[in-house]
């Protein structure tokens, strides 16, 4: 199976193929302070299996070798490498898919770090757009 993404302003584009070796919603400080988002979902694949097919990412080592790529023209974070930790494995940042329902969550990790409010989020009230549209 293939599956394309890329940034928001289309600069990158990427495809990856095959199946994820996993995928995570991830709620590590670093994540969330690379996305200024409270989690990060990210599905990992095989380095054989990713490819840019538009464009060139840049890189910012976030951590030791954590190296995080994002398009430098609108900021959109892409995808990320850590060939210590998780050799061999390229994990893109699922919400830049062109189809992220493709990808289903298997689990959340690095809860230690998660923000509280995030354990509970099906207590909060929901409105398909804004509240009192």
């Amino acid at each position: 199976m293939r599956h394309q993404g890329g940034c928001q302003c289309g600069s990158i584009r990427y495809e990856v193929s095959g199946e994820p070796q996993h995928a995570s919603l991830c709620h590590c400080i670093d994540c969330r302070k690379s996305a200024g988002a409270p989690a990060v979902a990210w599905a990992a694949y095989r380095e054989e299996d990713f490819r840019i097919i538009k464009g060139q990412a840049v890189t910012f080592n976030s951590s030791g070798l954590s190296m995080r790529s994002f398009c430098g023209t609108c900021g959109t974070g892409l995808y990320f490498v850590n060939a210590e930790v998780l050799p061999g494995i390229v994990d893109i940042q699922t919400a830049t898919l062109d189809d992220p329902n493709a990808i289903v969550m298997e689990c959340q990790i690095q809860t230690a770090e998660r923000i509280e409010w995030m354990a509970d989020l099906q207590g909060l009230p929901e409105f398909a757009r804004w509240p009192g549209m």
